[in-house]
């Protein structure tokens, strides 16, 4: 099973091209793993605040397959590829709405870190779980 969210191109998402510029696909990426987890009960800020796990990037990497513009909704899939004790590579593949073929791929490894010493920890058990129920990729669309 994946996770699917939809985010809407703004102006200021493109650049002098006016096609979206290349380090906005991260945060695209961002932004569907936030949705991911308050899509599934948890929001955000409360994993970060109240359970004290931060989820810093250690490898990022993307490919662009086509553009998008100002106005474009993107559709990102965002599933696990895979799940480490304190780590989890996290796979976003975004397709323009209601368009076949990728527009952009990415993976992005993170870490589970303690927000208050920032040192490494155990992925807790409820985000485990979590992730391990989103191992599976979508299906082609």
């Amino acid at each position: 099973m994946a996770f699917r969210t939809r985010i809407k191109v703004r102006f200021s998402d493109e650049d002098h091209a006016r096609i979206v510029y290349f380090p906005r696909f991260f945060h695209f990426f961002h932004i569907a793993f936030e949705d991911f987890f308050a899509a599934n009960g948890y929001p955000y800020r409360d994993v970060l605040d109240v359970d004290k796990c931060g989820w810093p990037a250690v490898k990022a990497e993307a490919e662009f397959e086509r553009t998008l513009r100002f106005g474009d909704v993107l559709e990102i899939d965002v599933w696990i590829e895979r799940l480490g004790s304190s780590s989890a590579m996290f796979v976003y593949r975004g397709r323009r709405a209601g368009e076949p073929g990728d527009v952009c791929r990415g993976k992005i490894t993170v870490v589970c870190v303690d927000m208050d010493t920032f040192e490494s920890r155990t992925i807790p058990d409820k985000y485990r779980v979590l992730f391990a129920n989103f191992m599976t990729p979508p299906e082609a669309r």
